[in-house]
């Protein structure tokens, strides 16, 4: 009785979660989702730290070769940025592209997108391609990037 108690709990749980993500949401919250991620790749290869940073809400969160970064301050985006930048500036890393965007789950205040990147020699020549998920929140009537993971 009790394993049929608890697998009775844990469906109702399950059915309850996923029709949070079915929130209703307007196409308006899925466009703007892409244009801030428009905008990270835009900034990110014109090695714009500002506007890079503007992407973000923070404190944002990273998650890439094992380990966690985080920046609690714009400042500190740009700051590492700007450091960031000029490492990629002495490889021959040129530019980054999107080659595929997935919302996969969406909320009025919530995104979530698996991406693949790739990345760019100045002959066009790929250096990369990688997986990674960005987890976008809607805070203060604006769309920002709050979390990444990258398999980078």
């Amino acid at each position: 009785m009790k394993v049929l108690q608890s697998i009775t709990f844990l469906s109702l749980f399950i059915m309850l979660s996923l029709s949070s993500f079915a929130q209703s949401t307007s196409n308006n919250d899925e466009q703007e989702v892409l244009s801030v991620l428009d905008d990270f790749m835009s900034s990110f290869s014109e090695s714009d730290p500002v506007g890079h940073a503007a992407t973000y809400h923070v404190p944002h969160f990273r998650l890439a070769r094992g380990s966690m970064s985080n920046w609690e301050t714009k400042e500190d985006v740009v700051t590492a940025h700007v450091r960031i930048f000029g490492n990629l500036s002495d490889t021959d890393w040129h530019h980054s592209e999107w080659v595929e965007r997935k919302i996969i789950s969406i909320s009025d205040t919530k995104a979530h997108v698996a991406t693949l990147v790739r990345r760019f020699r100045d002959d066009g020549s790929e250096i990369v391609t990688f997986e990674s998920l960005y987890i976008l929140i809607k805070e203060e009537g604006r769309w920002g990037i709050k979390f990444r993971s990258s398999f980078l």
